[in-house]
């Protein structure tokens, strides 16, 4: 028989006839290779896939522009409600996501637009606030659902 030392733990055990055993603080356990391929692979997955979840694509210069636009003309009202308005405007995230807008109209980029320009309830006209460009960077930040 024949005992090894290795972080912290000992291992004991016969030298090519038996697996070794983990000894440590007084607890002994039998290592089988198979469980520490289990183990190792099933880490190696666990931290693949949170650091999938934690990643977001960047954004291009156009949803950039997008973003800056939608913090400085929208956000106040469609996310921090800072206005104090009795009625809630309604949240943007995900907003391409569905297939209807929140009034029942469909979500498409000619439907978005029409609402920024013209208004609609509560929401005040935008009309010749934007320019072209400016309003498709709006348009474009709006289909990343806001990250």
């Amino acid at each position: 028989m024949s005992a090894v030392s290795s972080g912290g733990y000992t291992l004991i055990g016969k030298i090519p006839e038996g697996p070794p055993i983990r000894t440590h603080h007084r607890k002994t356990v039998a290592w089988k290779p198979d469980r520490a391929l289990l183990c190792a692979v099933m880490a190696l997955g666990l931290g693949v896939s949170l650091a999938g979840c934690h990643s977001k694509p960047e954004l291009t210069p156009q949803q950039a522009a997008g973003k800056h636009l939608y913090e400085v003309r929208c956000a106040h009202c469609h996310e921090d409600n800072d206005l104090n308005l009795k009625k809630v405007p309604p949240n943007l995230h995900g907003l391409f996501s569905q297939s209807t807008l929140p009034s029942g109209a469909p979500a498409t980029d000619a439907q978005v637009r029409a609402v920024i320009l013209a208004g609609k309830g509560m929401m005040p006209s935008f009309n010749g606030r934007f320019t072209d460009q400016q309003m498709s960077a709006l348009l474009a930040y709006l289909h990343t659902g806001l990250r």
